[in-house]
């Protein structure tokens, strides 16, 4: 069994959310991003967030939003990590993390060995840096996969995760050859675009509990 952290990220219905809480998702994320297929209004997150017990932690995900709305964003969801997937800057989430009691996360594309080097530049303004596919038709959620040999090699010095490209079938792979110690996955949990498989989101969850 793996101590590795489970998140089940773009969720939009009660009952995907309940489904990821039962199956034991350590975080639950919510998309507020209008272009995505996963985007939910602040209304909509908020009434999500309340199902959501103090045992699982909730991930709102932002994409180069301005200082109010992300200020408006957070006072109305309330969450415990907002989650930032634009081209926002080290001195922009420091700012924020200084402000805010929420964990700061920031997602950021890798192409290659350099990209890894290149997001040391977030080292203590962010909590924790998230791996994912470079950018694809959206900031995120495109399904793309990582060359997952670049992380067994990187000697991490920021606390990460893995996303991008997900699935049931191929997160035990995903943390035996990385040893992520978080794992985040959005479409490949779902039968069409936008739309989480509840037998889907349990699969995923008990393979990277078991890997």
């Amino acid at each position: 069994m793996t101590n590795t952290l489970v998140k089940v990220c773009g969720l939009s219905t009660p009952e995907t959310v309940d489904a990821a809480v039962d199956a034991g998702a350590d975080y639950i994320g919510l998309v507020h991003f209008a272009p995505s297929p996963r985007h939910v209004t602040l209304d909509q997150a908020a009434r999500l967030r309340a199902r959501v017990p103090m045992t699982t932690k909730v991930v709102l995900l932002l994409v180069n939003e301005q200082p109010v709305p992300t200020a408006q964003a957070v006072d109305a969801v309330k969450p415990d990590v907002v989650q930032f997937h634009g081209g926002e800057t080290p001195e922009w989430l420091a700012l924020l993390k200084g402000a805010m009691p929420q964990e700061v996360w920031k997602a950021y594309g890798v192409r290659d060995a350099g990209s890894l080097e290149s997001a040391l530049k977030f080292r203590g303004a962010v909590d924790r840096v998230l791996y994912d596919s470079a950018k694809g038709a959206l900031p995120g959620g495109n399904g793309l996969a990582i060359d997952w040999s670049l992380l067994a090699a990187h000697r991490h010095e920021l606390a990460w995760g893995l996303a991008g490209g997900l699935t049931p079938d191929n997160v035990a792979d995903a943390i035996r050859q990385t040893g992520a110690p978080l794992v985040d996955a959005s479409s490949g949990l779902e039968s069409a675009p936008g739309v989480k498989d509840v037998d889907r989101i349990r699969a995923f969850v008990q393979a990277a509990r078991q890997a």
